[in-house]
Order: structure tokens, then C-alpha cells, then sequence
């Protein structure tokens, strides 16, 4: 069959940031690359590691980068990025996620021929029994989570004895090892108010940390105990429980993080915003409104609109199919026909993927903005 090559890319390297085609989706690479440090940083002196999410970006290239500043490997949430990331040079990858089917496993399972470490969760004995078929069908060992539901209300097994019997049955099957606990609370990480997002997540980390102890008490050591994300990592790091982190939206901070607070009641500005859609206005047909070229194909509004980038008195409303309307409330500089403008996207994963390629660019904000490295979105597209 032949194959399609994805669409040209809106920029070239070399090129002024004004001549970018749009719309495109823009790294700032001066916060980007401050994102990945600040996140070094804050785990550093913790007994744990970062497992950076994946399904954020979907880039080997951004991966690469995680680990030079010492991640261990990559997480995903679906066997095709896990053949992506190996396939490009990413040796250790969980799929932080169920796999159900003997056509994925199949593949999974021949990814452990070409990486370090391949690893998946489990809740069911089906999964378990899949697994470890699809395994002996390849002649390799997976390495097996157990998914407890800590909260999120949607994989997992109940944490504690069914955690247990699960955990005994991988750690019995000749074809998979167990490896320890995947113990992610999604549904935490938006929870605006600090402290109601931390009462929620000492919940999860005593579940967590009673499920390790029974596991213990049976002769089941959790080589990791996984889980964490951008708006809680802080909180795993200091458990004692968790030792890997799998925070993925730091790197770019969508608008929907940023809604949450911080430990004082201010914005959550540990991160900075280095992710972008960059929109050309295409018509001015009222003194208030200016209609751009960004709707939802180039950006997701699951979880709420995008946000125009340090413009105030305008608000993006209204996208259709390949057009969004600014609403102009009060600016003191209107966008005029043909102007360009940077969206903050509500979420950055599924924005994500909906674009080819990153237009990275150096000293976004200022006076010579460039265009520096074009990447691609290498795991666009992979669902299944």
C-alpha cells in the first residue's frame, strides 16, 4: 500500500517568525526548555523518577530531550506511540494503560525485541491471560502492572485484597513478571483549589501505600509504584509511596492547568506556557469581532476554549470547522486583517493531535523571533 507523507510543514528552519504559514502549532522554545529544567529541578533531591507522559506530545525528539535532563523512559497510553517511541530511539516505555486485544498484544510483545523495557497494566484476569499468551506466542517476558482505581473512577482493580490476587496471579504466570502498581488519579489534576486537589490525592497515596504494604506482607515487592501528573506531582514525589512520576502537560501548560491555584491561593505558574496555535485573522466584518483561521481542526476545546495569548479584552468564541471568531471587548489594539495571533490551547494533548509538525521558535517574545527546529508530530494519529 502506498503511503501518504504528511502535509508540508507551515515554516522552514531559518525562517522569521512573521513568515510562519498559519495556522501552526508553535513551541516557544525558551519556556519549553525552562519547563524541562524546572521540572529536574523540583525532583531532584525526591526519592523518585520522572516517566514522562507521551501522549502529551507525541514526539520521540521531546522524549529525548526529557531524558537528557534524566527521565528514565517515556509512558503511553497506546501500543502504536509505544512502537513510535521504540522505533525512534526510545528504549524503556510503560504503556500506562490496559491492553485488551490479541492483535495489540501481539505487538507489544514484539517490542521487546528492540527496547530495554516494555511494560503494560493489568485489571482483569482477561488482560492477564492475553498477555501472557501473546507473550509465549513471542517467547519474551512483559513486565505487568496492576492498575488500582484510586479515585478516577475508571481502570482498575479496588485497591487492597483484588489488587493482591491480581498481583499473585501475574507474579505466578511463567510469562510475565510483575512489576509493581500503576496508581494514577486523572481526575485530581484539575481540581482548581489546592487544597481540596491535595485532600483528594493524600486519599489515593493511603490507598496506594496500603495496597504496597499488603502486597509486601504476601512476598510482592512494587519495583514501581507509578502514577502523578502536572497538577499533582509534587504531592506523589513527597509520598514515600510513589518513585515514578508520569507528568506529561508540564512541558507545554495549557490554558486548563493554568486555571488551577497554587499552595497560596495564587496561579499555578511553575510552568510556563510554551505551546501555541498560531492563527492568521481572515476577516474583520465588525468593529468587535475578527475571524481567524484556527477552529477545530486546529484546536481541541474538550476542555474549554483557547485563550489569546497576553491579549486583553478578546476572548476566542464560536470555532467551526476552519474558523474562530475574537470577540473584542475593550483591547487597546484590535488584530487587524492579516495579523497573526497566538492561541493558548484549552488542552495540549488532543491539540496536539491535530498537527503534523511543531514551528519551534527562538525568542518568541521578542524583538527577532526565529524559527530554529521543525519536529514532527511523529505519534499523530496513533489510537490504537
Amino acid at each position: 500500500m502506498k503511503t501518504v507523507p504528511p502535509m508540508d510543514a507551515p515554516a522552514q528552519e531559518g525562517m522569521p517568525f512573521e513568515d510562519i504559514d498559519t495556522p501552526a502549532l508553535i513551541v516557544d522554545l525558551d519556556a519549553f526548555e525552562r519547563n524541562l529544567s524546572r521540572m529536574a529541578e523540583a525532583i531532584k533531591d525526591q526519592p523518585v523518577r520522572l516517566r514522562a507522559h507521551a501522549k502529551t506530545h507525541k514526539s520521540p525528539v521531546i522524549t529525548k530531550k526529557q531524558m537528557e535532563l534524566g527521565a528514565i523512559g517515556a509512558c503511553c497510553q497506546k501500543v502504536s506511540e509505544a512502537e513510535v517511541l521504540i522505533r525512534n530511539g526510545v528504549a524503556n516505555v510503560l504503556v500506562s494503560n490496559e491492553v485488551i486485544g490479541l492483535q495489540k498484544l501481539a505487538r507489544l510483545a514484539a517490542l521487546t525485541k528492540d527496547a530495554e523495557w516494555i511494560g503494560l497494566c493489568i485489571d482483569s484476569e482477561l488482560g492477564l491471560k492475553q498477555a501472557s499468551e501473546a507473550a509465549a506466542n513471542a517467547g519474551v517476558t512483559l513486565n505487568a502492572l496492576v492498575e488500582i482505581d484510586v479515585g478516577a473512577g475508571r481502570c482498575g482493580v479496588a485497591p487492597g485484597e483484588a489488587a493482591l490476587q491480581l498481583a499473585t496471579l501475574i507474579s505466578d504466570d511463567p510469562h510475565l513478571n510483575f512489576t509493581g502498581l500503576q496508581a494514577y488519579h486523572g481526575s485530581a489534576q484539575h481540581i482548581r483549589d489546592h487544597g481540596e486537589r491535595k485532600a483528594a490525592i493524600d486519599e489515593t497515596i493511603e490507598m496506594t501505600r496500603a495496597t504496597v504494604d499488603l502486597l509486601r506482607e504476601n512476598g510482592l515487592e512494587c519495583e514501581i509504584v507509578g502514577g502523578a501528573g502536572t497538577g499533582t506531582f509534587e504531592m506523589e514525589a513527597a509520598s514515600g509511596v510513589y518513585n515514578e512520576l508520569q507528568a506529561g502537560s508540564y512541558i507545554f501548560m495549557d490554558a486548563d492547568y493554568a486555571r488551577n491555584h497554587s499552595e497560596g491561593g495564587g496561579p499555578f505558574d511553575m510552568f510556563e506556557h510554551a505551546l501555541f496555535v498560531l492563527t492568521g485573522v481572515m476577516s474583520r466584518p465588525e468593529a468587535n469581532k475578527a475571524v481567524v483561521d484556527a477552529g477545530h481542526k486546529a484546536a481541541s476545546i474538550d476542555s474549554g476554549m483557547p485563550e489569546p495569548f497576553s491579549m486583553t479584552g478578546m476572548r476566542y468564541e464560536r470555532p467551526s470547522d476552519e474558523h474562530g471568531v475574537l470577540f473584542i471587548e475593550g483591547s487597546n489594539k484590535p488584530p487587524e486583517l492579516g495579523e497573526k495571533v497566538l492561541l493558548v490551547p484549552g488542552h495540549c494533548d488532543p491539540t496536539v493531535n491535530l498537527h503534523d509538525w511543531y514551528v519551534c521558535v527562538r525568542g518568541l517574545h521578542g524583538e527577532n523571533p526565529v524559527v530554529e527546529e521543525i519536529w514532527p508530530v511523529s505519534a499523530r494519529g496513533a489510537y490504537f
